[in-house]
């Protein structure tokens, strides 16, 4: 079987309002027609940073710009290609976005629907533990940075997808 390497860039994009903190999480229907919530995230592009990448993505999966505060961190895992017939090992990097401008109705036609969600919220809605991670890193800094006690709630079991545990995280 061939296998091969792929490289992601991503973000959690933000903003703080008067009644709380708000991230975008987009939406997309799997090969399997199961409804997908997740991070932003695309391909790097050659000659682009993986910032640069992260940047773009957002823009594009969200229709919302942001400017990038910190590397949140990365997330590994293998999935296979029907379409390549090949099995993939990804790295995804995530970066920690404030938000600038723009309408999240302004997504691209890859992602069904681009949506602001209570911080809180976005750790239940969240498909993927890797990415519930991710999230998790976030929270934690926006609420150094904030000041202010952000409730994290626990993950339920049956959010997880079964073949979720074969994603490794690296951080």
């Amino acid at each position: 079987m061939k296998t091969r390497r792929h490289t992601s860039s991503g973000g959690v994009i933000y903003k703080a309002k008067e009644d709380g903190i708000q991230v975008v999480l987009i939406s997309h229907y799997n090969q399997r027609g199961k409804l997908i919530w997740c991070l932003p995230k695309g391909s790097v592009e050659k000659g682009e940073s993986l910032q640069e990448t992260a940047i773009r993505e957002v823009r594009e999966e969200t229709g919302v710009f942001g400017r990038v505060l910190e590397k949140i961190g990365q997330i590994q895992y293998w999935f296979y290609s029907k379409e390549e017939e090949t099995k993939i090992f990804k790295t995804v990097h995530f970066y920690l976005l404030e938000y600038l401008r723009g309408d999240e109705k302004d997504h691209d036609s890859e992602v069904d629907e681009a949506r602001w969600v209570a911080l809180q919220e976005a750790m239940g809605m969240l498909t993927h533990s890797s990415e519930r991670t991710i999230m998790e890193k976030a929270t934690r800094y926006l609420t150094a940075v904030y000041g202010q006690k952000i409730p994290v709630p626990s993950v339920k079991v049956e959010n997880i997808l079964p073949n979720d545990t074969d994603n490794s995280s690296t951080i």
